[in-house]
């Protein structure tokens, strides 16, 4: 069976020209040697197998971020706890050294209570006031005196 194939052809002068002719009844091919025969049904297996693998990537990925991220906000806490432990650690401190020296002068006060150093005024004397018009030199102290240590100053 013959076709007839007409092709549409310009001339130099831009004029329509068509030819007709029969094409030859054996087509041969263009390329000649052996080719596997394509496996379609291996190549939509692969392609299956690989956008199973490219959502379970995409979901591990998407875990990750919000694990990461969870992981973030808890470090964070920590850190704020962190400092909120050290500064209670220096005010601990602080009121250690309040109590250790308060307790330095109660241990003072009991002890001068006990050996009885120092005793309490029975009686207030109330002196008239004095009218001197003499100076005081402050100079002259006497360097003999001994003054008495207490324990604990």
């Amino acid at each position: 069976m013959q076709q007839e194939v007409l092709h549409l052809n310009y001339n130099e002068f831009n004029e329509l020209e068509s030819y007709e002719f029969d094409e030859p009844e054996e087509i041969s091919t263009v390329i000649e040697g052996f080719f596997q025969p394509e496996d379609i049904e291996k190549n939509m297996a692969i392609k299956k197998l690989n956008f199973t693998l490219c959502i379970m990537l995409i979901v591990l990925i998407a875990i990750t971020t919000v694990s990461y991220y969870f992981a973030s906000a808890n470090e964070m806490t920590l850190n704020d706890l962190s400092k909120e432990t050290m500064i209670y650690n220096y005010e601990n401190t602080d009121l250690e050294n309040k109590l250790d020296k308060l307790k330095s002068f109660n241990n003072v006060d009991t002890s001068m209570q006990k050996n009885n150093i120092l005793t309490k005024a029975k009686q207030v004397i109330e002196v008239p006031e004095v009218n001197s018009t003499t100076s005081v030199n402050n100079n002259t102290v006497d360097s003999k005196k001994i003054f008495n240590w207490s324990v604990g100053y």
